[in-house]
């Protein structure tokens, strides 16, 4: 997605800048044109010979000397994006109040193409009042804010203020400002949330599940373009607009909707938790609390997904998920070829910080033909990017 974009690197002095060498390395690879202008401060901290060499670009540092003047205004205007990374508190100030005592702060204040900048600093000064407002005010003028990590510091301290990682900022840029929408034209639909099943007017058989996986997946849908339907379970957590939604609440009206919508679609994402069992008869009062023990009779639910692989036409793209908690693997596969979907994303409950009503997630996705795509704990936003790359990668590219 980067192929032939022109980016502008700005660095500043930070201890951070070391990072910008990666950076301007998986720009290149990625196959942009790069050119790299530094504050005066960052000679001390990463060498100018390293990032032409890199770049395959002179590195800009002063705004005259005695041979030539660089044209800052054409600087501004030859880039499709620029990115200051590590952004220094000192610049983060000198931006937000229109100083300009550079050739980077020349740069950026006339710059026509979108800016995106990679805070890099000590955590108190991090969570200063002054840095909050000036990243609020940056913000304010259309400057995107790669948002900053938690980790070991400079100082030696561990907490916020660490520059993301070039790779993060690399998809940052791409999600931002260069995603293609791949799936123009195509009709997808998301299961999400739990269902409820319904014991009597006030209780039910439930799960955790707070639909953040499925909505999230919904939304990068939407965003590369997709005609999407989101199919809803209880949950408090909101789609966006654009897509269509369809409320539901039990098993049943989950393959009622999910049915009705799989004829149509491209793409079936079946991202909710839906309830294996429902009882046999539901009270129409209140179970009164009479016995010390009560039995319920339950009955299986319909099993959507073997439904829709059955149903499954040749253009259509079915993608399941299996939440385990031991032979994860085994019973993802076994899940694949008996359900006949074309790929199982695997969420597995032994994964720290992975699972229900978390805000990350960490998956492993499994193809049918035998490929196997393994990622990192993400946040959900982050794993549903990977989900439809995944997607458009093998069906789509």
């Amino acid at each position: 997605m980067l192929k032939g974009k022109k980016i502008l690197v700005g660095i500043t002095g930070s201890i951070a800048a070391y990072k910008a060498i990666y950076l301007v390395r998986l720009f290149v690879k990625a196959g942009a044109e790069v050119k790299v202008v530094m504050t005066p401060s960052a000679k001390d901290f990463v060498s100018r010979l390293t990032l032409s060499t890199l770049s395959k670009n002179p590195v800009l540092v002063d705004l005259f000397n005695e041979e030539s003047w660089a044209n800052h205004v054409m600087l501004g205007r030859w880039a499709d994006v620029m990115v200051v990374a590590p952004l220094s508190c000192n610049t983060l100030a000198k931006m937000a109040h229109g100083l300009c005592d550079n050739l980077l702060l020349a740069v950026y204040l006339s710059a026509t193409c979108p800016v995106a900048v990679a805070p890099a600093m000590d955590e108190d000064m991090w969570h200063h009042p002054s840095t909050k407002e000036n990243l609020e005010k940056i913000e304010s003028f259309g400057n995107k804010i790669i948002p900053v990590e938690k980790g070991e510091l400079a100082s030696g301290l561990y907490g916020d203020g660490r520059m993301a990682e070039p790779e993060t900022i690399v998809q940052f840029l791409t999600d931002h400002f260069f995603l293609t929408r791949s799936l123009a034209g195509k009709k997808a639909f998301v299961s999400a949330g739990p269902t409820y099943e319904p014991l009597d007017p006030v209780r039910f058989i439930g799960n955790y599940s707070s639909g953040k996986m499925g909505v999230a997946i919904a939304k990068e849908l939407y965003n590369r373009g997709a005609e999407v339907t989101l199919i809803m379970g209880p949950t408090h957590i909101g789609a966006m607009n654009g897509m269509q939604v369809i409320n539901v609440h039990t098993a049943e009206e989950m393959y009622q909707a999910c049915t009705k919508s799989f004829k149509n679609a491209d793409i079936a994402i079946m991202a909710a938790a839906v309830s294996d069992y429902t009882p046999v008869k539901t009270e129409k009062e209140k179970i009164k609390k009479t016995e010390n023990k009560i039995s319920l009779e339950l009955k299986r639910t319909p099993d959507i997904l073997k439904t829709l692989g059955e149903q499954k036409k040749s253009r259509q793209i079915l993608v399941g998920f299996a939440l385990e908690t031991n032979h994860e693997k085994k019973y993802a596969l076994d899940k694949l070829k008996k359900k006949n979907a074309d790929l199982i994303v695997l969420n597995s409950l032994n994964d720290k910080d992975a699972g229900f009503g978390k805000d990350t997630n960490k998956v492993t996705i499994f193809e049918k033909g035998g490929k196997e795509f393994q990622f990192d704990t993400k946040s959900k936003n982050e794993v549903a990017k990977d989900i439809v790359n995944t997607i458009i990668q093998l069906f789509y590219a």
